[in-house]
């Protein structure tokens, strides 16, 4: 017990770099606007004396934004982060964080200067460890609560303009449970019910690879720096031509409760989990955001769906398809009309067509219809943790188009995209900052890379792994055996051996071949009984003879 106090103490001292980072939640960097907190290494702000980094004042891009929100001023999520800080850390080199005290993605070691590329794996060619290990991770990350960051529960100016911070502890994981919320959700006019939907910061245009990309990364990074394990990588769910849900099983993501389909199997660590920030009716009609508390079980009824929306699982034609197509994002504001690459992953366009469609659902969309839980609402869809595996995936079909198309920066739109999706606009709501651009390269430049893009016989290598651990784990027992069957057939061979030589040594009438064979050496003596006793015992081994 103690031994898991100390572990629990540890965890909560390693610094994280996320919204919102509690040194930037005070009173007075409320007010100052100021988000430069000191890195311990050196006691400055930003890691200054050691040059990692200083403070300076954001900088915002002009471009203007597309006409479907037309208001300003009104939600803190526009021009991020200026409603909140106009002053943050800016990072020198390969350092990154909040108070430059990590490395950017892709590099390493205390210095930043170690490049390092991680694998991400097919969740089914993980070795039982591997599997054991990730399942570990994430409850730990579940039941952690951070102690270096914490998630606004208020708007800022329900905050008074930082007069009265409002924030909320939640988990290690549920930091991004409320970050995918927060950058989705509606936009809060002011009082009950008034609200405007049409906005979102992370889906429906442009950034949405670029978006989740960020966000696989950071969370990722999280987990890394929770556990102690520099090597651990998101593995993804390959759901091509999948039939029903191949990871909810019990030694994966969990099954189906026998008592209640629409939750998990006790026998997963999952079935324990509780969801937060998945109301958002409830959220609009009070006006007001997500509160950051327990909203029940984690819930799941794959299958069970609305087949007018989703008629099945995207299948290999489809992927291959949305590949081909050529052009990034239109920059249509109708998403049915938008036939692009991004459209079409997204879930909008037909992935047999490209053209878009508002009754159905088609790529990354449908995989969250199909859940029918917790992971098909847009705003709660990451409580579910099968959404990690999914978003990998897309992922690895956004890095396959960039390798194919090898797209110029221009072609990701500058200007008129809806707000929060042009160019240089901040990713919300991310601290440090990122702009969406920054993330319209390949994976490789990022530090990871996906193991069904590896060459064949890699590949090869890789979809062997499970099953030579599997090896590994018997092979003593192999080897066991193997002496034992060495042995049995050495003591058999010596008693063949031994039997042959004491057989050569009896006389000729006692062996085998002159018991059986026909006609015999008379005996010296004979006589009438002698020879009828002979006569039937030739008799009836004859006849045995085949």
């Amino acid at each position: 017990m103690w031994g898991v106090k100390i572990i629990i103490f540890i965890l909560c001292l390693v610094p994280t770099h996320q919204q919102f980072p509690r040194l930037c939640v005070t009173q007075q960097a409320l007010r100052t606007k100021e988000c430069c907190p000191v890195w311990e290494g050196d006691g400055s702000a930003c890691g200054a004396r050691s040059g990692r980094g200083s403070c300076e004042d954001v900088e915002i891009s002009e471009q203007p934004d597309g006409p479907q929100y037309p208001f300003s001023g009104l939600d803190d999520r526009e021009k991020w982060p200026l409603v909140f800080y106009n002053r943050t850390c800016q990072c020198a080199g390969n350092f990154m964080g909040f108070n430059c005290g990590d490395c950017k993605f892709g590099y390493f070691g205390d210095t930043c200067n170690e490049r390092r590329e991680s694998l991400r794996r097919n969740i089914f060619h993980l070795t039982r460890a591997e599997r054991n290990r990730l399942i570990s991770y994430l409850n730990l990350a579940k039941q952690t609560i951070s102690r270096d960051y914490v998630v606004a529960t208020g708007t800022y100016r329900e905050m008074e303009n930082g007069s009265n911070p409002m924030f909320a502890d939640v988990s290690v994981y549920d930091v991004f449970v409320w970050m995918h919320y927060y950058v989705s959700r509606n936009a809060l006019l002011g009082g009950p019910g008034n609200i405007w939907r049409d906005v979102d910061f992370g889906h429906w245009a442009p950034a949405f690879p670029p978006w989740h990309r960020v966000y696989l990364l950071h969370w990722e990074h999280e987990i890394r720096k929770l556990t102690g394990d520099m090597t651990f990588s998101i593995p993804y769910w390959d759901w091509r031509d999948a039939q029903d849900c191949d990871v909810c099983t019990d030694e994966l993501m969990g099954a189906r409760s026998p008592h209640d389909l629409n939750l998990v199997s006790p026998g997963s660590v999952f079935s324990s989990w509780k969801v937060l920030c998945s109301q958002s009716e409830e959220y609009s009609n009070r006006g007001v955001l997500c509160d950051a508390r327990n909203e029940g079980p984690l819930r799941r009824n794959p299958g069970n769906h609305d087949r007018n929306i989703v008629q099945r699982l995207p299948t290999s034609a489809d992927v291959e398809f949305t590949l081909s197509l050529p052009n990034y994002d239109t920059g249509a504001m109708d998403r049915t009309a938008n036939m692009s690459f991004r459209n079409t992953l997204e879930g909008f366009g037909d992935p047999q067509t490209g053209l878009g469609s508002s009754s159905s659902l088609g790529m990354h969309a449908a995989l969250h219809v199909f859940m029918n839980g917790s992971m098909s609402s847009v705003q709660g869809s990451a409580n579910d943790p099968i959404f990690m595996l999914h978003h990998a995936f897309v992922d690895s079909i956004y890095e396959q188009w960039l390798r194919r198309h090898r797209p110029s920066p221009s072609q990701y739109p500058e200007s008129n995209a809806p707000i929060g999706h042009n160019g240089d606009y901040h990713m919300p709501p991310f601290i440090p900052l990122h702009r969406n651009k920054e993330y319209f390269i390949s994976s490789k430049d990022l530090g990871y890379e996906y193991s069904y893009l590896l060459d064949a016989n890699q590949r090869l290598a890789e979809s062997m792994r499970p099953y030579l651990d599997e090896l590994h784990d018997v092979w003593p027992w192999l080897i066991l055996a193997a002496l034992c069957g060495g042995i049995v057939t050495v003591t058999t061979a010596i008693a063949i051996l031994l039997a042959k030589h004491r057989f050569k040594a009896w006389p000729r009438r006692k062996t085998w071949k002159n018991f059986l064979a026909l006609p015999e050496k008379q005996p010296l003596i004979w006589n009438n009984e002698t020879e009828a006793s002979h006569r039937n015992y030739q008799t009836k081994n004859v006849f045995m003879i085949p």
